[in-house]
């Protein structure tokens, strides 16, 4: 209801007249209904944590917020106040506010007061406000959803997510701890020595990783532009520059699907360590992410379901790519051939054909390995074509020193030891990029000669890593969806 006055069948274009008329009648009364500066001095969780239980003196209180819930009659009306820190009681009393009673009976729910009164305990304990003033600060036109059913429509809820932070405390809350796992994440680099950086976001060449970019045109110099799918070439320049330990959290953007795992515009981070390697990286990323845990979340075990648990306290399990290959597809897959291969991926259920190379028809097999990695797990030494900016083992020159971190069946952070050899790193990149001919990536695929010049001038032995900022944010906050955890993620226009 919007006040008192109001039942249940009020029709929505009913509500709207009414409120307009209350926009006048604020008018009238010489009021402005969308106010000015209001020095709010409190919120109301500092209140409450203020006003402890042996606490009997008055308590001043000033806050300001939006009127969420409304009821009383006659010479007394409850209001419950809320602000980004949770709701607070008032008690509107005609005696206490005088002639300002009149006007707080015509607050309706959403609009936006401020609060200067004390605190006291009512007979069932509840803290509240009484003996205040308020002044009005903004007037709600439209009324919020429906109190106790909330905001249920899923695509509501992400196309108009201010009504989902006003409704839902859950959405709150996980938006709240998304911004300090990322604010976590700054301090554990920096007190680590690692320095922030920014590099371009519109890139001459899609590069770093493979992915479909999104194209633009940069009408100044005349040129096509494409939006940065990874900040990967732009920070080994800063090593060759002599910076040591940078990193960059900042968005990317790959023009491909949506899901529940992924939006085009997606926050990472990319880590660079000079005289590093890939176990430095492993070391790093096991420790923030420990950190961001137990500092916003307040536990290692981040309970999912009831049937799933995620420990991030026992050690983290290292484990060879080719290994857990072996373990889902025998002990002689890779002694097979390739028809033999196709046969062995079809049996276990994994897409293959002969168009298909033996790398690529093995990681169909490990396609269907990774849902299965429900606890944090390191895949260590991949094969050199999946990741061509790593550096080769020195055992077995096929395979490079790299891994990917997985939890809950997700790839949450890739890390390496960085290829600083120019000569090898060319044929690499060509090599990728022959096999991008015919597909979507071939159309802005090129060989970056100006990251090649930079490690020519040499770049120093380096380990570096990426993190999917919001999928940690999902498996930290035990997220269903990558829209959970954006405050505006991308939708479909509406027709």
């Amino acid at each position: 209801m919007s006040d008192t006055e109001n039942n249940n069948e009020t029709s929505p274009a009913d509500e709207l007249a009414h409120r307009r008329s209350r926009l006048d009648m604020w008018r009238e009364a010489g009021v402005d209904p969308y106010g000015c500066r209001y020095d709010e001095t409190q919120q109301t969780a500092d209140l409450k944590e203020a006003f402890k239980d042996d606490c009997e003196d008055p308590q001043p209180a000033n806050v300001a917020g939006r009127v969420i819930a409304k009821r009383g009659m006659g010479k007394v009306v409850f209001m419950t106040l809320q602000d980004p820190s949770g709701t607070i009681q008032l008690f509107g009393q005609k005696n206490a506010l005088g002639e300002q009673f009149d006007l707080f009976k015509k607050v309706d729910i959403g609009d936006i007061i401020g609060v200067n009164g004390r605190l006291f305990r009512t007979q069932k304990g509840e803290i509240t406000i009484r003996e205040f003033t308020f002044t009005l600060l903004s007037k709600a036109l439209k009324p919020l959803p429906e109190k106790w059913n909330g905001l249920k429509d899923i695509e509501t809820r992400y196309r108009n997510r201010y009504l989902d932070l006003i409704s839902n405390e859950e959405s709150r809350d996980t938006l709240i701890k998304r911004s300090q796992i990322i604010r976590e994440i700054r301090r554990y680099l920096e007190d680590q020595g690692y320095m922030e950086v920014e590099t371009p976001m519109m890139h001459p060449i899609a590069g770093g990783a493979a992915a479909r970019p999104f194209v633009t045109h940069y009408n100044a110099l005349d040129q096509q532009m494409y939006m940065r799918i990874a900040t990967e070439l732009y920070l080994k320049q800063l090593l060759v520059g002599g910076f040591h330990k940078v990193f960059e959290l900042n968005r990317n953007f790959r023009n491909e699907g949506l899901s529940k795992q992924h939006n085009p515009e997606f926050t990472a981070l990319e880590v660079y360590q000079a005289f590093g390697n890939c176990e430095t990286m492993m070391d790093l990323i096991e420790g923030m992410i420990r950190h961001c845990a137990k500092t916003v979340v307040g536990t290692l075990h981040i309970k999912h379901s009831e049937e799933k648990t995620l420990d991030l306290e026992s050690p983290w399990r290292r484990v060879n790519y080719e290994d857990l290959i072996k373990e889902k597809a025998g002990d002689d897959w890779f002694d097979l051939d390739k028809d033999a291969m196709i046969a062995k991926a079809h049996e276990l259920g994994a897409h293959a054909d002969k168009d298909m190379d033996m790398v690529q028809i093995t990681q169909e097999v490990y396609d269907l390995i990774e849902p299965t990695l429900i606890q944090p797990t390191f895949v260590m030494r991949l094969h050199k074509e999946l990741v061509p900016l790593a550096k080769r083992c020195t055992d077995n020159p096929d395979l490079v020193d790299v891994y990917e971190l997985v939890i809950d069946g997700k790839e949450i952070s890739p890390g390496y030891t960085e290829l600083n050899d120019p000569i090898d790193q060319r044929e690499r990149l060509e090599e990728q990029l022959k096999r991008t001919l015919g597909t979507e990536e071939e159309e802005s695929g090129k060989i970056d000669e100006q990251f090649l010049d930079a490690l020519e001038h040499g770049m120093p032995p380096a380990g570096g890593l990426g993190l999917g900022v919001d999928r940690l944010c999902m498996l930290l906050t035990a997220a269903p969806t990558i829209r959970d955890i954006i405050l505006f993620p991308q939708l479909k226009n509406k027709n």
